[in-house]
């Protein structure tokens, strides 16, 4: 079966989609997107640690990927290799003792483990042609106004700049482990730091 590299292209949601997300990947060498719907939690476990994110204690895929390396297994590659019915499949393909082997696995759960373990992502050639969404480069980063994040706005009160009022809610947010709301406030911190 012929693989295709690809890469996290970035991970989007609107208000009408339910909750769920769309983990976008898109060919390493090609103009061809792949959109995977996934659920909040694979979400947030991947934008975690592709921002490099530490929780205070360790998430599911992190755990995961403390056995393989606790084991002394590597993990080689994922492979989202079929589409039926509408569901992707996939394999974290894994060396240990030697041997080659492979797990079956959700393509949410493979991609969260592949950024921990900075494993490559491939796609079979067959799924990405049956799926994949041609794309103008100049269209890949331009968000649509659902998929904006929302301005978190701030109180008055408090000590400090604005600035510095939002980078202890930040602190706070990822301490109390609000992830969603650590996010927001991260972007809307680089935008303020980019419009100064």
């Amino acid at each position: 079966m012929d693989y295709i590299q690809v890469d996290i292209i970035g991970l989007s949601t609107s208000p009408s989609s339910g909750g769920a997300y769309a983990l976008v990947l898109g060919e390493t060498h090609g103009n061809r997107r792949l959109p995977i719907i996934i659920g909040a939690f694979e979400a947030q476990a991947i934008a975690l640690e592709l921002e490099k994110i530490q929780p205070p204690r360790p998430m599911t895929h992190d755990l995961l990927s403390n056995l393989f390396e606790a084991l002394g297994a590597e993990v080689t590659d994922i492979v989202i290799d079929d589409l039926r019915e509408g569901t992707f499949f996939a394999k974290v393909r894994y060396v240990y003792d030697d041997e080659e082997a492979q797990l079956d696995s959700r393509p949410s759960d493979a991609v969260a483990l592949a950024v921990r373990t900075d494993a490559p992502i491939f796609v079979a050639a067959s799924v990405l042609e049956e799926a994949g969404i041609p794309a103008d480069d100049e269209d890949i980063d331009a968000p649509e106004a659902d998929d904006a994040p929302q301005r978190v706005v701030t109180s008055g009160g408090g000590g400090g700049s604005r600035l510095e009022r939002m980078e202890g809610q930040l602190q706070k947010a990822i301490e109390e482990e609000d992830y969603e709301m650590a996010a927001k406030l991260r972007d809307e911190i680089e935008r303020m730091k980019s419009e100064n």
